[in-house]
């Protein structure tokens, strides 16, 4: 797991606006393989948001803002189970600040209080 905390600490740093996004994926893949047998709380959560990187890099014109939102995600759920980690402890919080630090928090949606007065979805009659 060395190398994966290498190569995904050194796109990091290079920024990862300049790691192409099929290497992205690539890397994505290779963390999905690794945490596919991990049993600690919180690694499911952290396996579908990295899915969801994952489609987003392989799209022609991946949305960024749900990109960082995900980077962010990813870096918070990571730095969580580094203390729930025996071996990789240091290096998980490492990995999970600079994820959080390379995405951005996506805001909470504002209420849309007139769609809510009136939903499209027909209400079943009683």
């Amino acid at each position: 797991m060395a190398v994966k905390f290498a190569g995904t600490m050194n796109a990091i740093n290079r920024g990862l606006d300049q790691t192409k996004p099929a290497k992205g994926a690539d890397m994505i893949e290779d963390w999905e393989a690794a945490l596919a047998d991990v049993e600690v709380s919180g690694a499911k959560g952290i396996l579908r948001d990295l899915a969801s990187l994952r489609k987003q890099l392989e799209k022609d014109e991946p949305d960024a803002d749900r990109v960082h939102a995900l980077l962010h995600r990813l870096g918070a759920a990571t730095t969580k189970i580094a203390d729930k980690s025996d071996k990789q402890q240091e290096k998980l919080k490492a990995l999970g600040e600079a994820l959080t630090e390379a995405g951005e928090e996506e805001a909470d949606e504002e209420e849309d209080v007139e769609a809510a007065a009136a939903p499209k979805r027909a209400r079943k009659k009683s």
